[in-house]
């Protein structure tokens, strides 16, 4: 941010000079984390001052890793901010230890190869788990919904697995396209795919409206989901997936709430 700020951003700037794309700023404002100070009537967003430092909390929050539904519940006094930090250091705590237990497992297992030594089994396998994201996800939906997410995964066998991870693919890629024909989230061919990236998470999960829609925040607050569709590993990159893909979801969310009644 510049030290010497306009009465008035318009957001073009505001992204240029904060280092977040405008769709994000049009998402924050969509659900309500950041809205301008006034919108012309050309439908040109402006941000004064107070914005542009409830946007710099925002972004501080963000990179602590808080869910964009966590951040707007800190900023709007609905809960308490130093406790929801301190969980949060809590649960960095316990992450930053299961990556030191792993990174010395991998040098135990060099030194080893080494010396053409035998491994305990245990050690060989000392601060792995099977999905990183587990414990994040037990503390977000619960020990069952993680439960019953297993159970439906390990159901689908490796092939069936393969195809969810395939479709993921081709999900990325479909969004990745209508960015370049200039779609936006609202559009019906983005929607269209939506409804398979629902039925995509259905296969292990079966969100409501509210549950779907902090999932669609979670790909821009949260840099491995961001990562996962905008970066993702031996893939070429998709920049702007991640962000459409959350607008999108939080339009196909509220647009018809009936899709989700169990």
């Amino acid at each position: 941010m510049r030290h010497h700020q306009p009465a008035e951003y318009g957001i073009s700037q505001l992204a240029r000079d904060s280092g977040i794309s405008a769709r994000t700023l049009r998402h924050y404002d969509a659900i309500g984390l950041l809205a301008p100070s006034f919108t012309a009537t050309n439908g040109y967003r402006f941000y004064g001052r107070p914005e542009v430092l409830r946007l710099q909390r925002i972004l501080l929050l963000r990179e602590l890793g808080l869910s964009l539904e966590t951040i707007a519940s800190v900023l709007d006094g609905q809960q308490d901010e130093l406790k929801t930090l301190a969980a949060h250091a809590g649960w960095l705590d316990a992450e930053r230890d299961r990556l030191a237990a792993m990174a010395a497992s991998v040098r135990e297992t060099i030194a080893h190869l080494q010396s053409g030594e035998d491994m305990d089994p245990v050690q060989a396998f000392d601060g792995f788990e099977a999905n990183p994201y587990e414990a994040e996800a037990r503390t977000r939906w619960g020990d069952r919904a993680v439960e019953e997410s297993n159970t439906r995964l390990r159901a689908l066998g490796p092939e069936g697995q393969a195809r969810l991870l395939a479709e993921h693919e081709r999900i990325a890629d479909d969004l990745f396209a209508a960015l370049g024909a200039g779609l936006g989230p609202e559009d019906d061919a983005v929607q269209a795919v939506i409804a398979r990236h629902h039925a995509w998470v259905c296969h292990s999960w079966t969100p409501s409206a509210e549950a779907y829609a902090g999932l669609g925040e979670m790909y821009v607050a949260d840099a491995r989901f961001t990562a996962s569709y905008d970066a993702p590993k031996n893939v070429t990159p998709r920049p702007g997936v991640a962000e459409l893909l959350a607008a999108a979801i939080a339009h196909y969310a509220a647009a018809s709430p009936e899709r989700f009644e169990r």
